[in-house]
């Protein structure tokens, strides 16, 4: 039941991201191409620039958190249940994502995001296996 409810959910979830990160909180396209490739300073940097944690809490807990339920596409996609090969997709795919943003304007290429993002995989690909170890035989797991 539960991976069923998931596979019905990750896909409306999965355009529902998009959205924020090209369209979302109010975006509008850049005149300039913006590109941020130094790993944890500009997030470092952000953090003490920020004015609230509030901003510190949404911007950073944010990039991780929504991320998790990609963490979960092994029940989707059987061979993502191997961690490397769900880090290597999610890379590949989250890479394009920043890259159109970068080139549509509609965003910033930054290394921190995809960092974070693939954290938050990592996160769920760990409450995966909890998940399945715990409750290993109860119904509500089966597809």
């Amino acid at each position: 039941m539960l991976k069923k409810s998931y596979k019905i959910a990750i896909s409306p979830y999965t355009v529902f991201l998009l959205y924020l990160m090209f369209f979302g909180m109010g975006r509008i396209q850049s005149e300039d191409n913006l590109l941020t490739i130094e790993p944890k300073f500009s997030t470092i940097n952000f953090i003490k620039g920020s004015i609230s944690w509030k901003n510190i809490i949404v911007i950073v807990g944010g990039n991780i958190i929504m991320f998790i339920p990609f963490g979960f596409l092994g029940w989707v996609f059987p061979k993502l249940n191997n961690l490397k090969t769900l880090l290597f997709s999610f890379l590949s795919a989250i890479v394009i994502i920043e890259g159109l943003q970068y080139f549509s304007r509609m965003g910033i290429f930054e290394l921190d995001d995809i960092l974070l993002n693939t954290f938050g995989v990592f996160c769920g690909f760990l409450m995966k296996k909890i998940i399945e170890k715990r409750f290993k035989n109860l119904d509500y797991l089966k597809l």
